[in-house]
């Protein structure tokens, strides 16, 4: 089988396993994490900052990711240091040069701007983007994946005052904790389709994701009309390559350019995902 196919079957299967999630972490349409429970049974109600959040929701959902990939053939390794890429390695137990990476991403709803998410990171464009053998800050050489995908998780933020965010409960009152999260969608979805063209964090080598959330969920990002070799060809080059401009030269930092610097066809760009906040 080759390897396109190998991860036509590997995508189908993720998205369907992604799609079935709710049914494990929520009750109703409200997360079923509740708190932090200590010896003396007291439960003390978690936090709703998107760390913590991230965090515990990754905790909650890694046991399912065993079972599934138990049930489709596949082991999974962990991230070896924190912040390495991925987060999960999913290996084939009967083709072990068969391997997807797997990076848990978690954002929520802009209440300002319905339809859109805060949206998140997918991965440094950095030394081992570049450099597909390299080993820096990476499980496994990136050229040796045979795909590269995000399962995220988009959810609503729920305002809690000041009280009910540092109110102590006893375990017969569990049922009483309000959720500090809601409204939950899943997804899983190759990276390249998802992400726009512009960096995801402050300093930092990372590419950002789209952030109008039907086109998340539709593989609909900058990239999916020019695919991901010009996907990877930009992002090696992001901030790289420069651009004459009316007093100084500019550095590469859209798509737009991009094409018009190889002098490809204007029209591979997806200027409706490329838009970060239109309503």
């Amino acid at each position: 089988m080759d390897n396109n196919k190998e991860k036509e079957i590997f995508a189908h299967l993720l998205k369907e396993f992604a799609a079935s999630l709710g049914d494990y972490i929520a009750k109703g349409d409200e997360w079923t994490i509740r708190g932090f429970i200590d010896i003396f049974k007291n439960i003390h109600t978690i936090s709703s900052d998107t760390k913590i959040v991230s965090k515990v929701l990754e905790l909650h959902l890694f046991p399912y990711f065993l079972s599934f990939a138990e049930k489709i053939g596949y082991t999974i390794e962990l991230a070896t240091h924190q912040n390495w890429y991925p987060d999960l390695t999913f290996i084939s137990k009967t083709k072990p040069n068969v391997m997807f990476a797997v990076d848990l991403k978690t954002t929520y709803r802009d209440e300002n701007y319905p339809g859109f998410c805060n949206g998140f990171t997918l991965g440094s464009h950095g030394e081992y983007f570049i450099d597909r053998k390299s080993t820096k800050n990476i499980q496994h050489p990136y050229g040796e994946y045979n795909g590269h995908f995000c399962l995220g998780i988009i959810y609503s933020r729920v305002n809690l005052n000041k009280n009910e965010e540092t109110k102590v409960y006893t375990i017969d009152e569990v049922e009483n904790i309000p959720a500090v999260i809601r409204n939950f969608v899943f997804f899983a979805e190759e990276k390249w389709k998802i992400a726009s063209d512009k960096s995801g964090s402050g300093n930092t080598a990372n590419i950002g994701s789209i952030q109008k959330i039907d086109d998340i969920l539709n593989g609909n990002g900058v990239f999916a009309k020019a695919g991901e070799e010009l996907f990877d060809d930009y992002w090696a080059n992001y901030g790289k390559i420069e651009l004459p401009g009316k007093e100084k030269r500019k550095k590469l930092s859209t798509f737009d350019e991009y094409l018009k610097y190889r002098r490809l066809p204007a029209d591979l760009s997806n200027p409706k995902a490329a838009k970060r906040r239109a309503k």
